[in-house]
């Protein structure tokens, strides 16, 4: 059986610098950040290069994103949410503390009945989480 990967990718409408250097302060891992010519060459983007794709990887997550195309708008908002699961308490507990920084959150981390703690926020880049920490007794 082959195996498939569903992996978010997001327009960040021009601030996909930003976002991605923030998710990567969030989450750890490595991030690679590419624009390309008018060509459609790709190569690593420069500090004031349009992002065409960025791409990182922490712990076996994956998030894409791009500035977008100015012809094409895009806006970030409630029809996607990025869900984050797992069982250290410890770790989870300070990602969902880190993403809520400059945004809101809607439900903090609560138990329940099923035992799991789920709690959900908006980031400061309008990108809606929800953090799921399971077992947790």
């Amino acid at each position: 059986m082959s195996r498939m990967q569903l992996v978010p990718f997001i327009n960040f409408q021009g601030r996909a610098r930003d976002a991605m250097q923030f998710y990567q302060h969030v989450l750890g891992g490595t991030l690679e950040l590419h624009t390309a010519n008018e060509k459609g060459e790709r190569r690593p983007a420069g500090t004031g290069d349009r992002v065409t794709d960025a791409q990182l990887d922490a712990d076996g997550l994956r998030i894409v994103a791009t500035d977008g195309h100015p012809s094409y708008p895009a806006t970030v908002g409630d029809h996607m949410a990025l869900s984050l699961s797992g069982t250290d308490k410890a770790r989870l507990t300070k990602i969902f503390s880190n993403l809520a920084e400059g945004g809101k959150v809607q439900m903090p981390l609560t138990k329940l009945a099923w035992g799991a703690e789920v709690g959900w926020l908006k980031d400061k880049f309008g990108v809606s989480w929800t953090v799921s920490i399971d077992g947790t007794g």
